[in-house]
C-alpha cells in the first residue's frame, strides 16, 4: 500500500517524503542518484525491502531535491543542501533520534553528515550511520549468496541490529518475513 506523501521545506525547495512502519526506531533512507518515492512502490523487490525495514522501524523515505516528487533545482546541490534536506524531513516527521541509511550516493552524504555532526557536537539525534555505497535495488540485492541469503536480507538484518544498538554478523542474518 502506497504511504501518504507529504512535503516539507528545505530552504526554498519542497522536499517530498513518506513515513511508514511503526517500529520503535526511526530509519531515514538517504537516497542516491535518482529516486521517486511513488515509483519505488511499483517494484516488488523494493516493496519487500521496505516491508522488511518497516518491521523494526519507522521509515522516513524522501526524494532528494531535484528528483522524483521534490522540487526541481538548477545547479548541483551541495552536501550541505543535502544535509539540510535530511534534517528538514526529520524535523517534519518529528524524528528526534534516527539511524541514517544512505544508499548509493546517499552513502557519502550520510557519512559526511556523521562527520559534520560529530565535529560540531550536534549528534544527539543521529544514533548510527549506515552508509551503503552499492548499486541499490539491483537484481544482485535479491539473489541469494553462498550463505543462502540475499544482500537485501543482510542489509535489513544489519540495519535492525544497528537500530537496536547491537550488531549482528551479516553472514547469519535472520530471514525477513
Amino acid at each position: 500500500m502506497l504511504p501518504e506523501t507529504y512535503y516539507t521545506r528545505s530552504g526554498a525547495v519542497n522536499i517530498a517524503y513518506q513515513v511508514f512502519g511503526d517500529g520503535p526506531h526511526d530509519l531515514v533512507l538517504v537516497p542516491g542518484w535518482v529516486s521517486n518515492i511513488d515509483t519505488f512502490w511499483e517494484e516488488p523487490t523494493v516493496v519487500r525491502f521496505f516491508e522488511g525495514l518497516a518491521k523494526f522501524s519507522r521509515v522516513l523515505l524522501f526524494d532528494k531535491r531535484g528528483t522524483g516528487l521534490s522540487d526541481r533545482v538548477t545547479g548541483i546541490p551541495t552536501l550541505e543542501d543535502r544535509m539540510d534536506d535530511v534534517r528538514g524531513v526529520m524535523n517534519a516527521a518529528d524524528s528526534k533520534d534516527a539511524t541514517l541509511f544512505g544508499y548509493s550516493e546517499g552513502g557519502p552524504v550520510s557519512s559526511y553528515m556523521d562527520s559534520r555532526l560529530f565535529a560540531t557536537h550536534i549528534h544527539d539525534w543521529a544514533t548510527m550511520i549506515v552508509a551503503v555505497i552499492y548499486p541499490a535495488f539491483s537484481s544482485e540485492l535479491c539473489t541469494p549468496g553462498p550463505n543462502g541469503f540475499s544482500a537485501t536480507e543482510a542489509l535489513i538484518t544489519v540495519s535492525a541490529s544497528m537500530c537496536r544498538g547491537a550488531y549482528q554478523d551479516p553472514s547469519s542474518p535472520v530471514r525477513p518475513g
